[in-house]
């Protein structure tokens, strides 16, 4: 009988010695069923490679954490179980190539992003920079670190740091980067400078950049120019040849008359000015030239017909 009774103590010395009679039983507290979906979800992630079981598995723990909250269960637990659901929502939306979702997914159980635990916000960050898309976290991350509740947290200045390398960066936001890094108390004096550097060497990589671009484009705009010119008096030309062209269908005087509003357009003299005789007396004697020209010339074909 002795080893019976030391046997069935032998389970409940983790608890503090022996069991005595007087004592009251304490129970062990109740687990919640979102605990028992996240193990699940996990599983169907990790071993079964089912991404879309898995997240369906997380928001029923969504709803259940919502529907049966168990008031003796440490806050702490819950916030731990509520970031390893989003966790693998998050990882389980990756895989399934749905990432754009990630960022509202998450939002609609945290409502604002200030509420966004360190962890979650961090792989959201990872994931949109891997993506390309480090604008569509832009607002969110920086409404968490402008929060005076998330300031005082012991991750702050990393995921500030991971923000300025990831999205504000390669954003080309780079007096956002310098306020943030200079107006926090997170970074320590070592890492600020470090970061500091960083953002001076991303401002002159810009600024060579933008040089570049104007230079490549002060070619093309002598070019553009230099055509302007050159097709001017081709312009010219081709209107010329069209007017003579249709001068030479015109009777004689017309034809005068034609040219002499042509002269009054593009030279601009006065044909009143008695400076202006000689220049309308040659005129003349070209136009007639001309029409003897074409007369013979239109002769000519006509005897070869």
């Amino acid at each position: 009988m002795k080893s019976d009774c030391s046997t069935s103590a032998a389970p409940f010395r983790g608890l503090g010695g022996p069991l005595r009679s007087s004592e009251p039983v304490r129970a062990a507290p109740a687990r919640s069923p979102a605990v028992d979906l996240l193990e699940e979800a996990a599983d169907l992630l990790v071993v079964h490679l089912d991404f879309r079981a898995a997240l369906e598995t997380c928001e029923r723990a969504w709803q259940s954490l919502a529907n049966h909250a168990l008031p003796e269960e440490p806050a702490g637990t819950s916030l731990e179980v509520k970031c390893s659901l989003c966790v693998v929502g998050i990882q389980a939306l990756a895989e399934m190539d749905r990432w754009q979702e990630v960022l509202s997914w998450v939002l609609q159980y945290y409502q604002v992003p200030e509420k966004l635990p360190p962890k979650v916000l961090e792989l959201c960050i990872l994931l949109y920079s891997k993506m390309q898309e480090p604008r569509a976290v832009l607002d969110v991350v920086g409404a968490w670190l402008q929060d005076p509740a998330n300031q005082d947290l012991p991750e702050y200045g990393a995921l500030a740091e991971f923000h300025v390398q990831r999205v504000l960066l390669p954003l080309g936001c780079l007096s956002e980067a310098e306020e943030l890094v200079v107006g926090s108390a997170a970074f320590g004096e070592e890492r600020r400078l470090d970061v500091l550097q960083a953002i001076h060497t991303a401002r002159q990589q810009q600024q060579q950049e933008h040089s570049g671009s104007e230079e490549a484009q002060k070619p093309n705009e002598e070019g553009s120019v230099s055509h302007k010119f050159l097709s001017l008096p081709m312009l010219v030309r081709q209107l010329w040849d069209s007017a003579v062209s249709h001068f030479f269908s015109l009777p004689f005087k017309k034809g005068l008359l034609a040219a002499l509003i042509l002269c009054l357009l593009v030279v601009r003299f006065d044909p009143a000015s008695p400076s202006s005789l000689p220049f309308l007396y040659k005129l003349a004697q070209l136009f007639r030239w001309i029409r003897k020209a074409a007369s013979s010339r239109l002769y000519q074909l006509r005897i070869r017909d």
